[in-house]
């Protein structure tokens, strides 16, 4: 039998998490992706379906700072400061399948810090 992937785990487990993690209008989803250059995150709201805002490393003014803990710091202070533009303060955080450490935290205290409330 072959070796189940690391990416495979981690979505087994994130798709648990999504069994009980859901944005509403009110209280909308801040979603993690992480790869190994750049990090992305999106603020969804699940019952229309649809992203309200997003920050990736791999934007033009953002670029070439998402492999680090640093450009994780940068990507949610974005992140926040676009969700509060939009009338968004409270969130539900997803870490989507990966461990709450190094990036995904940085990125979650960057956010908390800019004034998202998780």
């Amino acid at each position: 039998m072959a070796k189940e992937s690391k990416n495979d785990i981690r979505q087994r487990i994130h798709k648990r998490i999504r069994g009980r993690v859901a944005g509403t209008q009110e209280r909308p989803r801040l979603a993690v992706f992480r790869s190994l250059k750049h990090i992305y995150a999106q603020v969804i709201d699940d019952g229309a379906g649809h992203t309200v805002v997003a920050a990736g490393s791999n934007e033009k003014d953002l670029r070439g700072k998402g492999g680090n803990v640093e450009g994780a710091k940068l990507i949610g202070r974005t992140v926040a400061e676009r969700a509060k533009n939009k009338g968004i303060s409270r969130v539900v955080f997803d870490r989507g399948g990966y461990l709450y450490h190094g990036r995904v935290k940085a990125l979650a205290d960057a956010a908390r810090e800019a004034g998202l409330e998780f």
